[in-house]
């Protein structure tokens, strides 16, 4: 009975802990139940969940995907120059049309794209672990993203005046509800079908749990590594266009160390650093927690430093727990 006690509470511990912390916040400041609170959390947790949801594939594998923060920032840069308001006095293209508002978050998302097929050919035509491969194109990345910033007219300042249908993707909603949070919604179900309902899916976890098995069951690894950090890009390129329309503007600093808070909520929502093992709940959870973190501490007038100090002893908490598990099962 108490091995079942503790291998329940070991594997919903963070339900426990995201709960824990709402009351705690709660006591403290009881305006915090409010459905103004909990819609903002959701909201800033949805772009989080995106990205979180592209960085969980490299995990899944034993990897880790460190360009995702700066792939969002140029998708950040490259929506918004796209689409800026044609009476607005500093475009980024003074002279482009006003295209439809598809037409610039498709090329986004093709750029994202492209990135995450460059980080799934090194890794897999090359056997670059995943976390040396999306070093090199977080830099790459970034480079690329101040290069196109810096260009005339703009000269690297913050681009803004975007349009009100973009906007409107980043700040409306339907019956009440965000935009932004149907659309995470609508991302989180496809991907749990992906992850669960697909053989794509079903191999991914095959390869993270054991490669060689994986390999000799004739599943072509190559090929699935290519797609994974295809479909990794693509989610961080939305991402980032969410960004840009949810707070108005963007600039080449934005997607700073979002890649390092995506990765921390996959493996605080259960996703195993050995690889093999994780649930798309449990990067909802994941993301979840750290918002309530940072919108809720930041509710009750605590420190921000104090903010970081929890947040490092759930990462390192939780890291912990995976490891032990991991030399538990072997």
């Amino acid at each position: 009975m108490n091995n079942k006690i503790k291998t329940y509470l070991s594997q919903y511990a963070i339900y426990f802990v995201l709960l824990l912390l709402i009351i705690v916040i709660a006591i403290k400041d009881p305006s915090f139940i409010s459905v103004r609170v909990f819609r903002d959390i959701l909201v800033q947790s949805s772009t989080r969940i995106i990205i979180a949801l592209g960085a969980s594939l490299a995990i899944l594998i034993g990897g880790a995907d460190l360009s995702a923060g700066r792939l969002v920032g140029l998708a950040a840069v490259l929506s918004a120059s796209l689409l800026q308001d044609p009476n607005y006095s500093a475009r980024f293209f003074p002279h482009l049309p006003q295209l439809p508002l598809l037409v610039p978050l498709l090329i986004t998302a093709i750029v994202g794209l492209l990135f995450g097929l460059l980080n799934g050919f090194v890794v897999s035509r090359f056997n670059v672990p995943p976390f040396i491969a999306t070093l090199g194109t977080m830099v790459i990345a970034y480079g690329a993203d101040n290069i196109y910033f810096s260009l005339p007219p703009n000269n690297s300042q913050p681009i803004a005046g975007l349009r009100k249908d973009f906007l409107e993707l980043g700040t409306g909603g339907f019956l009440g509800i965000p935009y932004v949070v149907i659309i995470a919604v609508v991302i989180t179900i496809i991907m749990w079908i992906i992850m669960n309902k697909t053989s794509f899916g079903k191999n991914l976890y095959a390869i993270g749990g054991n490669r060689e098995a994986a390999v000799v069951s004739g599943v072509d690894v190559k090929k699935h590594i290519l797609w994974l950090f295809a479909i990794a890009g693509t989610l961080y390129a939305i991402a980032g266009a969410l960004e840009a329309a949810r707070t108005g503007g963007a600039t080449s600093e934005y997607g700073t160390m979002y890649e390092l808070d995506a990765i921390a909520a996959c493996v605080v929502g259960g996703w195993s650093v050995s690889g093999g093992v994780g649930t798309v709940p449990g990067v909802i959870v994941g993301v979840l927690l750290f918002t309530v973190i940072n919108y809720g501490l930041t509710f009750i007038g605590m420190n921000p430093y104090w903010q970081l100090i929890i947040k490092g002893a759930i990462i390192v908490s939780a890291v912990a727990v995976d490891i032990r598990k991991y030399l538990t099962k072997k």
